[in-house]
């Protein structure tokens, strides 16, 4: 329960804000986050399910709410707080500014970091041995030899991480860092370990104990994932002892889908399980004890066994190509066409008998393998630890091996996935393969078999909301068509469990300050006519506008997008700024600049512009969006989740389509208002919106625009 003192504490720290923050306005609906989140999380609604969802539309405050409510109760209960954002921009946003001026003016003593994974920090001692002309070290050799510029690069990097004028991470060096330089000199888990002395000091070791110390964690979705796929508290703050924000928390489902999915290649991975034998006999030499022995010898012989069933699945494979992939056969000579003439997706899930049994095998032998392999990495570690082997010898060998252990793992985990029964009334797991004859010729021929879970709402309640001490959940889009069903649904949450729900409106005056105009259009985007009524339409609709007008024109494919700008820069001589010519920051960057040198800017996206893309006041008055945003289920996974809703006698247009549709048309819409005295108007030239049935319930579930129907 919230006491009086932490009410207090809470008010006083919001009112020290609103007294310090430029411009500030009072808002009931901040008001209401901030008392919403404390109370849920005190345990006021629930004892046994301290989680709250939260809808809340642009302008509201929402991450100063959550920082006001969530930072005092944690502090109170000697807890910490995890917020997980989906975006660079809102982590440095948090970082930056929102948590810098929280802890100078709201009268609460808390530490912050923006915690990253392992991979974004250099290891200080691969890379003294990198810079070392006269290293003993045996085997550190560069993917790629390096350049005199390289070199350079390199020395410059050891230096200022002497110096500390570099915290070692890969995000605050000065330019980019080319990757196979990079990866040489990463941090990685296997060979950078802690209680070995050369990496005591490595910055990711020290970034770790800053964690420590910090009372809010900024992270992002995919380390969250990370962690709580290792069991939680292994990388990040135990669950039990964490209240998680997760921000922009409609993207959470996507990310934790590709954590729990698995690929391999056949080919590939018969080349990697070859050297594995090898390894292991380099590492049973390398520590001189009779303790390594027979791990060595089991890992060479299940190893053996591994490689021969693997063998049998790609002869399988082979042998039925024409039947997975029949527009290979019909013209050897030529490339495919069609992505998904390269792509076989078993249906429902079922595999072929013989290749239900191997998987059984291999699943097995991966993990005897794995077991085999972790074995001797252990005794070798010990080995280094008590100075029986030399760090500079043991070094490589510990890499090679935790990069063979990250795939033997990744190995199991798919061969567990192809393995299991699916139970009878849940969703069934996606499987599907893929031929990878590319239209680079210099790339071989393989097969790639890959397995994705459809729902993984089960696996967020078991790592996540039944192991947490709370959750807050928000984002500007989490509702669709209205409703928290197909989110709740995605993210494994329930209606009756005491689980939170909130929709917060946005104090914007949308009725006064923006219109939304569904223009008349004699086709739908399924027409071939439709691009050229596009060319007709959009001239007139950015000349509607004042003398100076900043204009976003959202399309739902590329190559609609650049036949657009090419007729209207060929007969209209406008000047565009097209997503895909310049990077996006480029792109933002002059668009602003054309805006304060007060001309008119037009920028052309697709799907990505949409969401995330910050233009205030007058750097967007004019927002045109071409098509109602549905995708086309493209991807064996959203061709699964359509034939199981399928099988279970539902709609999969109006149970998926329709309602992610609702949720990108308003990201899209959000895209004009970003404060109160904004201004504009929203044109859709998608006559669906007026036509079809679904159309008012996409229109209803948009912000309360003043509405023009042509």
């Amino acid at each position: 329960m919230l006491t009086d003192k932490l009410k207090e504490t809470i008010r006083n720290a919001h009112k020290a804000i609103g007294e310090n923050l430029p411009n500030y306005m009072p808002r009931k609906q901040q008001n209401l986050l901030v008392a919403e989140i404390a109370k849920t999380l005190a345990g006021e609604y629930s004892k046994d399910r301290r989680i709250i969802t939260i809808e809340a539309g642009t302008g509201t405050g929402k991450s100063l709410a959550y920082c006001l409510s969530t930072i005092p109760l944690a502090l109170a209960k000697s807890k910490k707080v995890c917020i997980s954002t989906a975006t660079v921009a809102l982590q440095e946003q948090l970082v930056n500014k929102d948590l810098p001026f929280l802890k100078k003016y709201a009268g609460l003593n808390f530490e912050f970091v923006l915690a990253k994974g392992r991979q974004r920090y250099v290891c200080r001692q691969k890379l003294t041995q990198a810079v070392s002309t006269d290293s003993p070290q045996v085997g550190f050799t560069f993917a790629e030899k390096p350049k005199a510029n390289d070199i350079r690069t390199l020395n410059a990097m050891h230096k200022a991480l002497l110096d500390g004028s570099w915290q070692g991470d890969i995000d605050s060096w000065q330019s980019t860092l080319p990757q196979h330089i990079w990866h040489q000199v990463q941090c990685d888990k296997h060979s950078c370990l802690k209680h070995l002395s050369e990496h005591s000091h490595c910055p990711f070791h020290k970034a770790r104990e800053t964690m420590e110390q910090a009372n809010v964690l900024v992270v992002n979705h995919s380390l969250l994932l990370a962690d709580l796929e290792l069991g939680g508290g292994r990388i990040l703050s135990t669950p039990e002892d964490t209240y998680y924000v997760i921000d922009e928390a409609h993207h959470l489902p996507k990310v934790t889908r590709d954590h729990s999915s698995a690929n391999m290649t056949l080919k590939g991975a018969i080349d990697w399980l070859k050297k594995i034998s090898e390894t292991g006999d380099k590492m049973a030499k390398l520590i001189k004890s009779q303790k390594a022995i027979s791990p060595a010898l089991k890992l060479a012989d299940d190893c053996q066994d591994l490689l021969i069933e693997i063998q049998k699945v790609l002869t399988f494979i082979e042998n039925n190509s024409a039947v997975y992939f029949p527009a290979s056969h019909e013209d050897e000579q030529s490339n495919f066409k069609k992505n998904d003439e390269q792509v076989y997706r078993f249906e429902n899930g079922i595999i072929p008998k013989t290749l239900k049994n191997w998987s059984h095998d291999i699943k097995e032998l991966s993990k005897k393998t794995l077991s085999s392999l972790n074995k001797l990495y252990n005794i070798l570690i010990e080995a280094v630890k008590e100075g029986d082997t030399q760090m500079y010898l043991a070094e490589p060998l510990l890499g090679e091996a935790g990069f063979l252990i990250q795939r033997l793992e990744n190995l199991e985990a798919l061969w567990t996935m192809y393995a299991k029964t699916d139970r009878e009334h849940g969703a069934p797991t996606a499987r599907w393969l893929e031929n990878l004859t590319a239209n680079d010729k210099r790339k071989r021929q393989d097969y790639m078999l890959c397995a994705s879970p459809i729902d993984v709402g089960f696996a967020l309640e078991d790592m996540l909301w039944s192991q947490c001490a709370g959750a807050v959940l928000c984002s500007a889009t989490l509702m669709a068509l209205n409703s928290f069903d197909h989110f709740r649904y995605q993210a494994g949450l329930r209606k009756d469990d005491g689980s939170q729900y909130q929709h917060v409106n946005s104090p914007f005056d949308y009725q006064k300050n923006a219109e939304l105009v569904v223009a008349k259009m004699n086709n739908e985007p399924s027409s071939p006519e439709f691009t050229d009524e596009l060319i007709e339409k959009i001239p007139s609709l950015l000349a509607q506008s004042k003398e100076q007008c900043a204009s976003l024109v959202l399309f739902s494919s590329y190559w609609q997008m650049e036949k657009v700008a090419k007729s209207l820069r060929d007969d209209h001589q406008l000047k565009i700024l097209v997503q895909g010519e310049d990077s996006r920051q480029y792109i933002i960057d002059k668009h602003k600049e054309n805006c304060d040198n007060n001309k008119s800017s037009i920028i052309f996206g697709t799907q990505s512009f949409s969401e995330g893309l910050d233009l205030p006041g007058n750097y967007l008055t004019n927002l045109i969006i071409t098509k109602l945003p549905f995708s086309v289920p493209t991807s064996p996974v959203e061709q699964a989740q359509a034939e199981h809703v399928t099988a279970k006698g539902g709609n999969p247009f109006m149970t998926l389509s329709v309602p992610d549709t609702s949720k990108k048309l308003v990201q899209a819409c959000g895209r004009l208002l970003r404060n109160e005295k904004d201004t504009g108007q929203i044109f859709l030239l998608d006559k669906r919106a007026v036509t079809k049935r679904y159309g008012k319930q996409l229109l209803d579930s948009l912000p309360p625009f003043k509405r023009i129907i042509e």
